[in-house]
């Protein structure tokens, strides 16, 4: 047993279910999936299209509830929570990177680094001292006053990070983080993920390309929305497939 695994998960997903109707069928987006995540781990979810691997983002990212089953993050019951606390698990405890990069084109980039912050009800000047700190965490110091425009697809896709990590979170959530990025600003992006994990954040990275998921220590992948494979990266993809 691993040190890691004699701890309480940080993330424990039990029995989850999450059915649409649409029309006369029954869409099992999630279809009992158990899944543990612990403390400093790098787990990458990965499967193609439809295969419910987003369900399971937006079910641990609070953005979405299951039909059934129990979601337990920091061994408290989400289910049980109202919406407003919900939100503010999403502001406080979760770090979200998206493919888009979710920039607000009018707000330069350390008001967008504060943005989550101002949410979060903290006072101004710690709000920019977060962000500054973040942003030059990220290489970007010096670009506080330039808009999203102003920058490359990479530089953007930072900026995300930097406001994903301005509130300490406890789980950063990569969805698609490379997909609107050119291979060379894709290994930039990764091997900063990688070194966050190396700093001790847990990271959950949701992907349908194997080449992005062999990044992670982890590989979760899903089809048809049950979990068919979950162990070492190493061993789900024995040849670099």
């Amino acid at each position: 047993m691993t040190t890691a695994e004699t701890k309480a998960p940080l993330i424990e997903l039990r029995d989850i279910y999450k059915i649409y109707q649409m029309g006369d069928t029954e869409v099992r987006a999630s279809d009992g999936v158990s899944l543990s995540v612990y403390e400093g781990e790098f787990v990458a979810i990965v499967g193609q299209s439809g295969s419910g691997k987003s369900t399971l983002m937006n079910i641990i990212g609070c953005l979405d509830v299951p039909t059934s089953g129990t979601y337990l993050l920091n061994g408290e019951d989400v289910s049980e929570l109202t919406d407003d606390e919900q939100a503010d698990i999403r502001n406080k405890t979760l770090g979200f990177i998206f493919q888009q990069y979710n920039l607000i084109p009018k707000l330069n980039v350390l008001e967008n680094v504060e943005l989550s912050l101002l949410y979060a009800g903290l006072p101004a000047d710690e709000r920019e001292a977060r962000a500054r700190a973040q942003l030059e965490r990220v290489g970007l110091a010096g670009k506080e006053k330039n808009l999203p425009s102003q920058l490359s697809g990479g530089q953007q896709q930072r900026v995300s990070i930097a406001r994903a990590l301005a509130g300490d979170p406890s789980v950063i959530l990569a969805d698609e983080p490379t997909g609107a990025l050119d291979s060379r600003t894709s290994r930039e992006v990764l091997d900063f993920l990688q070194k966050l994990n190396d700093e001790g954040n847990t990271i959950v990275l949701i992907t349908h390309d194997n080449s992005i998921a062999q990044e992670a220590r982890r590989v979760v992948r899903v089809a048809d929305g049950k979990i068919i494979f979950d162990g070492p990266a190493r061993e789900a993809f024995p040849r670099g497939d």
